[in-house]
């Protein structure tokens, strides 16, 4: 069964671009913002991942990822951020909470599926112990 990745970006060309390079070995649910990925966590869904944006209208990634790492049924799924902002490292470094990998934009495909197979591999042999 394919692992569940849960991305949010309000780049449609981004969603539809990871959905492509994704979609093969994963189950890809895509977002637009983050209040309607937070909805769907609400929902009952679980993913084993989530790519999020940095800076999104509305309600943006800092914001939706902080709301999920202070709930108490989503704050274990791991996080990769994905981002074009200019001082990603800074901004990363000076959230209160934790991420598991963070990669700017625009990304290399194959850097970003390492990093997607290194931290779920992370968290399987957490899970196993």
């Amino acid at each position: 069964m394919k692992k569940r990745i849960l991305i949010v970006d309000d780049d449609l060309s981004i969603l539809r671009l990871l959905n492509f390079i994704l979609s093969k070995d994963y189950d890809v649910i895509v977002r637009n913002n983050g209040i309607d990925a937070f909805s769907w966590l609400e929902d009952g869904n679980i993913p084993e991942l989530i790519i999020s944006d940095l800076q999104m209208p509305y309600f943006d990634g800092q914001s939706f990822i902080k709301n999920v790492k202070i709930s108490g049924l989503f704050r274990d799924i791991p996080i990769i951020m994905l981002s074009a902002a200019h001082d990603l490292d800074k901004q990363v470094s000076n959230m209160p909470f934790h991420i598991d990998a963070y990669i700017p934009k625009p990304f290399n495909p194959t850097s970003l599926k390492s990093a997607i197979s290194q931290v779920l591999n992370i968290y399987d042999t957490s899970d196993s112990n």
